[in-house]
């Protein structure tokens, strides 16, 4: 089933509402009454775009396109729809109905993906498409009943979102924390990481493992740094994590899923 993804990052430009008079205060301190628009990262924004959105996208697409089931949050929008053609015709009157409404959809971001798996075979340019932080593209998956394999069009954590993570872990410096302990970093950190296991671990969280391999590489350099007895020696720190991660996998919520060093 091609789906015409309609946003995006930024996908959809918003730029309405003229009535807002409160002043707004800038980053160097001054304040300023604007005579039209909202400011970013204001508190209402994001309700004014929602309720906006709503009366201009949801309701209008319900009605003119009853057999077309959508998802939408905030301005990133999936649209499916039965073929190529249909999905050509409802991104056209998609562009048409944001230009009447002061929007645009940005034109690189509004691609038509093929949804290609075992039933859906032909060939197309685009065959994954992001949503949410979840990369939705063709996978191997296997049958429950026979255990045959088969290709299935699902998802599972994107590379934007695994990239993000990354940064954040490297940006925890905890390879350079050797006064620290094992519980220090499982209060300071853990809350994080099992809100990304709670999140992105719903659907194939096989995934997640080379996402969570960045922090037991760090636990492992933090070990050798710390002590006398691993300094030089990167497969016994990691043995000794390994048999804590079995001892104590609530210290990390990756740890409890089985990716242990």
């Amino acid at each position: 089933m091609p789906s015409a993804h309609v946003g995006g990052d930024a996908g959809v430009t918003i730029g309405w509402w003229t009535w807002l008079k409160a002043p707004v205060e800038l980053d160097d301190g001054t304040r300023m009454a604007p005579g039209r628009g909202t400011p970013q990262g204001g508190v209402a924004s994001p309700l004014l775009a929602n309720i906006f959105l709503h009366h201009v996208f949801d309701m209008w697409i319900t009605r003119a396109f009853p057999g077309c089931p959508f998802e939408r949050y905030a301005d990133d929008i999936v649209i499916h729809c039965r073929s190529e053609s249909e999905a050509h015709d409802v991104r056209r009157a998609v562009e048409r109905r944001l230009l009447q409404c002061k929007l645009e959809a940005h034109p690189e971001k509004t691609p038509i993906v093929y949804c290609r798996d075992s039933n859906r075979t032909e060939d197309h340019p685009r065959i994954q498409f992001d949503f949410l932080g979840y990369g939705f593209r063709p996978r191997r998956a296997r049958n429950s009943r026979d255990g045959s394999y088969f290709a299935s069009f699902s998802p599972a954590i994107g590379r934007k979102a695994m990239k993000a993570i990354v940064r954040t872990v490297r940006g925890w410096r905890i390879h350079a924390a050797s006064e620290k302990e094992l519980d220090d970093f499982s209060r300071m950190f853990n809350r994080y990481i099992r809100g990304w296991v709670n999140y992105y671990g719903r659907y194939h969280p096989s995934a997640l493992h080379r996402t969570f391999d960045c922090i037991n590489r760090r636990l492992v350099r933090w070990a050798m740094k710390k002590y006398k007895r691993y300094r030089g020696h990167q497969r016994r720190a990691t043995q000794w994590l390994r048999r804590i991660a079995r001892k104590r996998p609530e210290l990390f919520a990756h740890w409890e899923l089985g990716f242990v060093p």
